[in-house]
């Protein structure tokens, strides 16, 4: 198992771990940096063909507890960035690595999953596949955190949010498909 240990070099002047002027933390940053866009560009990019603006979705019912709709772009950009972060903590132990290879892994297949739900709740109409998709991601999200778990302790922190809000966005699906059958 990997350890929490950091190795970092210093002189009497500097710690090279820490000094921004550093080629290796501009790269880590910029890489960082990647990381948390690509993640966001995946993420987001089924909004980009379908999304609750439709005349189908005005005229469901929705529950007590449905968020304006400015929330979620919000949160989505807030988890996203979070699951980016954690990528890469998870990424920069080294894909040599069995664990990190299968938490990567994991997180691939949560966000294909992911990004089907969108298409199939506004763009397909069904929120009982939706929900089913969901369903499904919750349990691949469990998985990643544990995944994550082995190989960076704070990367699988910052997936427990996320958790959170696909938790959340099942009931929500869940009451919005029942209202309206």
């Amino acid at each position: 198992m990997p350890s929490d240990r950091v190795v970092t070099r210093s002189n009497s002047t500097s710690n090279s771990s820490t000094d921004s002027s550093d080629p290796s933390t501009a790269r880590s940053l910029a890489t960082l940096l990647a990381f948390v866009i690509g993640v966001n560009i995946v993420g987001s990019a089924p909004s980009l063909l379908t999304g609750p603006d439709t005349a189908w979705f005005r005229a469901l019912e929705k529950p007590w507890f449905y968020p304006p709709g400015w929330v979620f772009g919000v949160v989505w950009t807030l988890l996203f960035t979070l699951l980016g972060i954690a990528l890469y903590l998870v990424v920069r132990r080294g894909l040599e690595d069995r664990a990190v290879r299968i938490a990567v892994a994991l997180f691939g297949v949560q966000l294909a999953v992911n990004v089907t739900w969108t298409p199939a709740f506004f763009g397909l109409q069904t929120p009982l596949l939706a929900l089913g998709i969901i369903v499904v991601l919750f349990g691949l999200v469990v998985a990643t955190i544990v995944a994550f778990d082995r190989v960076d302790r704070r990367a699988a922190a910052l997936l427990v949010p996320y958790l959170c809000w696909i938790g959340f966005a099942t009931v929500l699906n869940y009451t919005i498909w029942s209202l309206n059958v």
